[in-house]
């Protein structure tokens, strides 16, 4: 059997990218069954109607994932945070999910994410900079 071939890079082109999660999209099926994979996405808008920030996941083996919340400065304070976590909560829950998670390096947006009933399950302490990362769950009742 010949040995593999290994090489470091920074570019992967798109179609190496989807072969390599096809394989493992197909591994995961497998051997955890279907994840019911679902998008979802809110959109902040602000007055003139431009898109200023908003919410990117996907619900998928029963739990929402937040994979970006964006508010912009100007519109902080307002409350903003908390209504885009509970309408995604809200259409997770449509879904059947049980719980979500998201995970944050912004010490603000991690007090965000406990008022909204996030609960640190972990975190990756000595990052650049002196940040750490924290991962945060919500289960549903």
């Amino acid at each position: 059997m010949p040995s593999p071939k290994l090489k470091v890079t920074k570019v992967l082109s798109k179609k190496d990218r989807k072969q390599i999660a096809d394989r493992l999209i197909a591994y995961n099926i497998e051997h955890f069954g279907e994840s019911d994979r679902q998008k979802l996405a809110i959109r902040l808008r602000d007055d003139a109607g431009m898109l200023s920030g908003g919410l990117v996941g996907y619900t998928a083996r029963g739990w929402l994932y937040v994979e970006m919340l964006f508010v912009p400065e100007e519109m902080r304070g307002q409350g903003l945070a908390g209504r885009l976590l509970q309408m995604a909560e809200d259409e997770a829950r449509r879904r059947g999910c049980v719980g979500a998670y998201i995970d944050t390096m912004s010490p603000l947006a991690l007090g965000v994410y406990k008022r909204q009933g996030y609960e640190p399950v972990g975190s990756l302490e000595e990052m650049t900079g002196g940040h750490s990362l924290t991962w945060l769950k919500k289960r549903f009742s």
